[in-house]
Formats: C-alpha cells, structure tokens, sequence
C-alpha cells in the first residue's frame, strides 16, 4: 500500500513541475494540469485516511483561493492558468501548507521577476539565446512565466501539507 500512496502523492510534485516548464517554454499553463490537481486530490485524501472535516477545509480554501486568483485575474495582475494553479495546488496543500505555499511562491516570484527584467535589460543578451522560447522570454516588454513561481512554491510548501503529515504519521 505504501507504493500507491507514494504513486498518488507524487502527482502534485509532478504536475507542478510540468505547469512550470509549460509556463517557462510556452507562457501558458494548460488546464489539465489544474484538472488533473484536482482529481488527484481526492483520492489521496481519501488513501490517507483525512478525515472528510479536513477534506472540507481543504476545498474551502481552494474555493477562496480561487475567487481570488480571479479578482487578480480581472486586474490583469496574473494569467488565468496562474489562478487556476494557485487554487489547484491550495487544495493539496489546504490550511497548513497553503501560508507557506504563497509566501514563497512571492518570494520566489518576485525574485524571478527582478531577475527576468535584468536579464532583459542586458543589450544583446536575446541574440544569444539559443531556442525561441528563450528569446520570447527575454523580449524586454514580455510576460513574466509566473507558473515558475508558483511551482517553487508548491514543492517548498508540499512536505507541510496534511498529506505528506499523514503520510509520515502512518
């Protein structure tokens, strides 16, 4: 059993990480990857025995985390498939783990920002960068691949999580 419960619980590490590659490469972060977040959610609670109060919890600050990512959205502060992953990856990491989780997703976020507009700032640097994401990436008025960010986050914030806790305690 504990092999599958290892399988389940790998699935927010994995996807995370695929939601930041897509975003660094292709500036989008598909929606199946926050599908897939959510579907994954619940049968590993449910493999790791949380109690369905928890279990509720954890929607609960999804859903709050969702409204929101949208009002963020509606500013134009981050992309929708930011949002979307930002409540998908709330839903596993629920009220222990989610604190932690936008702490260093902004700590994270705002460092790679800083650091994307230096790069950016840097004459000729996009001459020299190999595959067209990478010039993309580099064009001084782009878009920041803030799915970096978030996927940082959610791999600090992860070991915090009732999941991994009930994992460790079983």
């Amino acid at each position: 059993m504990d092999f599958a419960l290892i399988i389940l619980l790998s699935v927010l590490p994995i996807l995370v990480i695929a939601a930041g590659l897509n975003d660094l490469t292709t500036m989008t972060i598909p929606n199946w990857i926050s599908l897939g977040l959510m579907i994954g959610f619940v049968p590993t609670a449910f493999a790791l025995g949380l109690p369905l109060s928890t279990i509720a919890v954890h929607f609960g600050v999804a859903l709050g985390a969702l409204f929101i990512g949208a009002g963020m959205f509606a500013l134009r502060w981050l992309g929708g498939g930011d949002a979307k992953l930002i409540a998908a990856v709330c839903l596993w990491l629920g009220l222990s783990g989610s604190a932690t989780f936008l702490l260093v997703t902004a700590v994270v976020g705002g460092l790679f920002s800083l650091g994307l507009i230096m790069a950016r700032g840097t004459p000729g640097l996009a001459m020299l960068a190999g595959p067209s994401w990478m010039s993309r990436l580099l064009e001084p008025a782009g878009d920041i691949p803030y799915g970096v960010a978030i996927s940082a986050g959610a791999l600090m914030a992860f070991p915090t999580s009732a999941l991994v806790q009930a994992f460790i305690a079983g």
